[in-house]
């Protein structure tokens, strides 16, 4: 239900049969629960954004995926940042309060967060699948997903633009004295056209991108499959560290990504599914419970606390970057009067074991080697 509030408890053809909604339990719960979302996605997000564009990462292996993370946080921030506030004044306030220009605006950036989210996740699945099928043409993949992303973004807010013009600020004088939504009231006039508007934003944002994301990692799959069974009968490849020519790094970059779209599908596809029966069977919103509606919103905004938990639980270098923030912290100033300075060197300098047994002083007792060896020669010469 793109650009809707959910649940839909009016009807957007027609004035006369709105029903007042309320800020009842399953309303309340929304509102709390959102707000711990909101919580944890900025939190998450955010320290992904920090450390994508560390100076760690940019010395990782995967640096060609941080363009494609950078631009998937960027779009769970705009759902966190607009979405989710969104959601929590206007469940908790009942009725719109923003005016018609707020309403076409954030009706707006909330499916331009969803489109730019799956289109973040189309990008990866194109690029991984370009990096293991055809690594010979990895060279050119900065630029190209630099392209990609371009694309998406446009193509985003080129779809997302209808809502500025969908969407107003309608006032209904059935439900009550000066009760206003934001709604695409007087937009259709028919309810045909408005299912078919749906089911626009349905395809363009859900069907499609799971599509593209499902043929890339499938023919990623039975590439791999293919490659083992291949190499299976030479003993000489099999001991290999990378028997099918795609080294660890790469296979741990493509389970994250992997898994990071099944978290999409998981969080999102129930809402979904919802949206297209009330589509086509308006009166199941009459016998469905409140806060089915409200699960499932909340469960779809799941999604963006996942996406830093997986990025993080496949990346080290993003659990260092949290784990150094966590040991500055609690550093004491007193350990810094014991601390020796240490040179700058090109490659990693020598640690203090190394140190103290590399570069041991000479006893009393001993002497060089080839002093040892002269004073031989010298005694059997005089012999």
């Amino acid at each position: 239900m793109p650009g809707q509030r959910s649940p839909p408890v009016w009807s957007p053809a027609n004035v006369t049969q709105w029903e007042a909604p309320t800020f009842g339990a399953a309303a309340r719960f929304r509102v709390g629960a959102t707000a711990l979302l909101f919580v944890v996605a900025a939190t998450g997000n955010l320290a992904l954004m920090a450390s994508v564009c560390g100076v760690r990462s940019r010395r990782h292996s995967a640096s060609r995926l941080r363009p494609l993370m950078v631009s998937l946080a960027s779009a769970d921030l705009m759902m966190t940042f607009v979405v989710m506030p969104l959601d929590v004044v206007w469940n908790a306030t009942v009725q719109w309060y923003g005016g018609d220009a707020l309403c076409k605006l954030l009706s707006f950036l909330k499916l331009l967060a969803m489109y730019a989210s799956a289109s973040a996740l189309v990008v990866i699945g194109l690029d991984r699948h370009r990096a293991i099928v055809r690594p010979l043409r990895a060279l050119s993949a900065r630029w190209r997903n630099r392209r990609m992303l371009a694309l998406a973004w446009s193509l985003s807010l080129l779809l997302a633009a209808p809502q500025l013009f969908v969407f107003g600020a309608v006032e209904a004088g059935e439900v009550g004295d000066d009760f206003t939504q934001c709604a695409t009231h007087a937009t259709f006039s028919v309810r045909w056209q408005e299912t078919l508007y749906n089911m626009f934003h349905f395809s363009t944002l859900y069907a499609i991108p799971l599509l593209v994301m499902s043929c890339c990692y499938g023919h990623i799959m039975l590439h791999i499959n293919n490659t083992h069974m291949r190499d299976k009968g030479n003993p000489s490849k099999l001991r290999r560290s990378s028997s099918d020519g795609i080294s660890k790094a790469r296979m741990n970059t493509l389970k994250m990504t992997v898994v990071i779209v099944l978290s999409f599908v998981v969080c999102w596809t129930p809402y979904y599914l919802l949206g297209v029966w009330y589509w086509f069977q308006p009166e199941v919103v009459d016998f469905t419970p409140e806060y089915i509606h409200h699960s499932l919103f909340l469960f779809g905004n799941l999604n963006t606390c996942c996406d830093p938990l997986i990025y993080g639980f496949y990346t080290p270098s993003f659990r260092a970057d949290l784990a150094a923030c966590c040991r500055a912290d609690r550093r004491e100033p007193a350990a810094a009067d014991f601390t020796l300075p240490v040179p700058h060197y090109t490659h990693p300098p020598f640690k203090e074991f190394n140190l103290r047994h590399r570069f041991q002083p000479l006893k009393s007792n001993s002497r060089p080697a080839g002093t040892k060896a002269q004073n031989v020669r010298l005694s059997s010469s005089k012999a």
